[in-house]
């Protein structure tokens, strides 16, 4: 049974192992996976028996008017099973006061985003800087810390 909960006390690298960020040229590990979650605004977690993380969703927020939601994963082994829609929903609920929420994602994926209730924007842009893929501590030459 998988349970959900927003709450990252207790989730240690260990729990975040698996094959998260499928199709990255380079992938955060899960020290700095953990990293991420803790300095996002919002997070809900998909927690199987044991412990192990096998899906989540962030969001970066102002807690005012908006919020963008970088990262949903869910490990390859429990895809199509709900947990994705689930976490959304559950994400998209915690924000339901905010004037945007936006994501940036693949053309194959606006169906899935359509059916959790998101909406098709027109214009979007971005920059995409893959050397730091795996994190700031992660670059070579990086200080830990910055």
């Amino acid at each position: 049974m998988i349970t959900y909960t927003d709450d990252l006390a207790g989730v240690l690298p260990e729990h975040l192992s698996g094959s998260y960020f499928e199709g990255w040229m380079n992938s955060p590990s899960p020290e700095t996976h953990l990293r991420i979650l803790n300095g996002s605004s919002h997070v809900v977690l998909a927690i199987a028996p044991g412990g192990q993380v096998v899906g989540f969703i962030n969001a970066i927020s102002d807690g005012i008017l908006s919020a963008f939601v970088p990262l949903l994963e869910v490990l390859p082994s429990y895809r199509q099973q709900g947990i994705a829609t689930e976490l959304v929903r559950r994400l998209l609920r915690k924000l339901d006061d905010l004037y945007s929420i936006d994501l940036v994602c693949e053309a194959e994926l606006q169906l899935f985003y359509e059916s959790c209730g998101m909406k098709v924007l027109e214009c979007g842009m971005g920059v995409r800087n893959y050397s730091a893929q795996t994190g700031r501590d992660e670059i070579e030459g990086e200080p830990s810390g910055s």
